[in-house]
């Protein structure tokens, strides 16, 4: 019988390769019907063969790269350590599937145009499953690296969670460890007393904030578990919500009938290049600020300027609110009139 880790790859693998082979699959489903709308004829060649062109593009990415990658991957464990920083995994997912979907769906629309003579006699709306089904495999791929370093069955705290409680316990073994000496050895133990920093007279005590709830029984207890493996789809779902907002923008009539289109897709795929690197990794804060906040914030204000409110308002207040106080708090406060550290009393 084979075991919960050979299950757990076996899974994994088959989720991540139909993330990566189906959406491109879709998308050319799509071009492939617009172009032989573009043919008057019941003759379906053209249609069969840029299908057939989709399949061996899918069959030969994955033969020549997907695969032997994965086998490296998974064979040469110190080669994936040598890694850091970035998923080799999301990068053929980013640039092999979803930059040619992307592609794609501009050439569906510009087809569209082609055989009716007039962007005004497009459709009222794009299709939104291909473009759905495209960002939704990437975050698949997104939590299944995640989720992968975790166990699937048993309880499982956060390793958050347990660099605190490995901390606590090593500063508890020192302080008992001291204590120890100084029964053993008072002298040897003031010898290695350490140093203690004399604080700053100017240091003032952060105040804390309201207290949280602790439930020991009863329903509330139920109801009050929390699981890092659970949260990790919800924040990996919230984190890309705003790109798909930006890509749904390109459904309304005014954008993909019009040359809006193409900062649209062309922006919003730059957002998604964040995906490649490591969640941890300390260059994504100011990543997500120069790859999405900051070109959003010139993006939604032409929109609402040029077609109206197409965009919510309020994504862009949460583009500009974002990128100003990254601004603010990582860089303004060193600056001397902005650097004095207070706290509110309330």
């Amino acid at each position: 019988m084979a075991s919960g880790k050979i299950i757990k790859l076996v899974v994994f693998e088959l989720l991540e390769f139909a993330a990566f082979s189906v959406p491109t699959l879709v998308i050319m489903e799509q071009f492939a019907s617009a172009y032989q709308g573009t043919k008057n004829g019941s003759e379906r060649t053209h249609y069969w063969l840029i299908v057939s062109c989709s399949i061996a593009y899918v069959a030969g990415v994955s033969l020549l790269i997907w695969v032997p990658l994965k086998v490296v991957l998974y064979k040469k464990r110190h080669l994936y350590k040598k890694i850091i920083g970035w998923r080799p995994v999301l990068v053929m997912c980013v640039v092999l599937t979803t930059l040619p979907s992307f592609s794609f769906s501009i050439a569906v629309t510009e087809v569209q145009k082609s055989t009716n003579g007039s962007a005004t006699l497009l459709s009222d709306s794009l299709p939104d499953l291909p473009v759905s089904l495209v960002l939704l495999s990437l975050i698949v791929v997104d939590i299944i690296e995640k989720l992968r370093i975790y166990p699937l069955r048993g309880s499982q705290v956060g390793y958050e969670n347990n660099d605190i409680c490995v901390t606590s316990l090593q500063q508890i073994k020192t302080v008992t460890e001291q204590v120890v000496r100084s029964d053993e050895n008072p002298a040897s133990a003031q010898a290695a007393k350490p140093n203690v920093m004399p604080q700053p007279r100017n240091h003032v005590t952060v105040l804390a904030g309201p207290m949280e709830p602790s439930f020991q029984s009863g329903i509330l207890r139920t109801m009050s578990q929390r699981d890092v493996r659970a949260e990790l789809f919800l924040r990996s779902f919230l984190m890309w919500s705003d790109t798909v907002e930006m890509v749904r923008v390109a459904g309304h009539p005014a954008v993909f009938k019009s040359g809006w289109l193409y900062p649209v897709y062309i922006f919003s795929f730059i957002s998604l290049l964040r995906m490649v690197f490591t969640p941890k990794n300390p260059l994504l804060s100011s990543l997500g600020i120069l790859m999405q906040d900051l070109p959003f914030i010139f993006l939604r204000l032409s929109l609402i300027i040029a077609l109206g409110t197409i965009t919510p308002v309020l994504g862009l207040c949460k583009n500009v609110l974002v990128t100003m106080s990254y601004i603010y708090f990582n860089y303004v406060t060193k600056l001397r009139p902005f650097s004095a550290f207070e706290t509110s009393p309330f």
